[in-house]
């Protein structure tokens, strides 16, 4: 699931298709329909004018949110599922990533692939954007987190390898931090990582607390938390609020039934989007100061 201004949200699914609805009401407003197997990743545009697709079949899509439900762009070009997509911030580029060890870049425009690299090992497992910057941060199964440098297409830095496979990534808004999410079991593994991006190019602080694999991280807009915050989800079904600095989990919620969660999304400074694998997306939201509350509003 990702967010689009000012109170959408755009997901997609084992059905195949891509929806755009209001989280205010949970309302359907478009339904794109193109892919031929299940949707893995989608992502928007800065403006939220376009939103990008990924899935098992192979490909990336482009769909104009305003336009007709079909594609606009096709990028075709990866030799197994697609895993990794961020857009740049003018949304003139895009880069993907995939279980075949390559990221390719493309022109959103032409729907032309502008390079493409490739790393032994290297199966991506997320993709995002460095804001205002041409970097790209990317995880993978190989246990590691890379930088981009989008303008070549090679790798900038390389962060020091984790125990165990890193499933997830997010930049923070000043693009100063990066977060990681790692794979785990039975109370082994399941911690997320912040990254420094800009000095030290080192750890900062692990988040631990997950009983399986953190499936998505992300950086929280200042707002309910008192502290700068992030949150993640997790395959044990539940959502956690943490304080950045500190690594202090500051909530949990339990949602119970939803199964694995998939990906969380930031809407506001006190709104969660999250989907799941059972109940669809999960509408959460953040109040309080000094004792935070993280509950569910609604789900559609």
């Amino acid at each position: 699931v990702a967010a689009l201004q000012p109170d959408l949200c755009v997901s997609g699914g084992r059905d195949k298709s891509v929806a755009v609805c209001s989280w205010r009401s949970g309302a359907a407003l478009r339904r794109f329909v193109g892919h031929e197997r299940e949707v893995t990743k989608v992502t928007s545009a800065l403006d939220s004018s376009r939103v990008f697709s990924a899935s098992r079949d192979k490909t990336v899509m482009m769909w104009e949110l305003h336009g007709t439900s079909g594609p606009s762009q096709h990028f075709p070009g990866h030799d197994l599922v697609v895993t990794g997509l961020a857009v740049s911030p003018d949304a003139s580029q895009l880069c993907t990533g995939s279980r075949d060890n390559t990221v390719c870049k493309w022109d959103t425009e032409t729907g032309e692939r502008l390079g493409r690299a490739m790393i032994s090992r290297n199966l991506v497992t997320h993709l995002c954007w460095v804001p205002g910057e041409p970097y790209v941060i990317q995880t993978s199964e190989d246990k590691t987190t890379r930088v981009w440098d989008s303008r070549e297409l090679q790798v900038a830095h390389t962060f020091p390898a984790k125990q165990h496979i890193q499933t997830c990534c997010d930049v923070s808004q000043d693009g100063r931090y990066c977060l990681s999410g790692s794979s785990g079991s039975a109370g082994q593994g399941g911690e997320a990582t912040l990254w420094d991006l800009r000095q030290t190019r080192s750890r900062v602080c692990e988040y631990k607390g997950h009983y399986q694999t953190t499936t998505s991280c992300v950086f929280l807009p200042w707002g309910s938390a008192l502290t700068p915050s992030i949150a993640t989800s997790s395959n044990d079904s539940t959502v956690k609020v943490w304080d950045r600095d500190t690594g202090a989990c500051l909530a949990t919620l339990f949602l119970e039934g939803s199964g694995p969660l998939a990906s969380l999304a930031a809407c506001d400074s006190s709104t969660l989007l999250c989907a799941s694998s059972n109940s669809g997306i999960h509408v959460l939201q953040l109040s309080g100061g000094a004792e935070l509350q993280l509950e569910e509003v609604a789900v559609f």
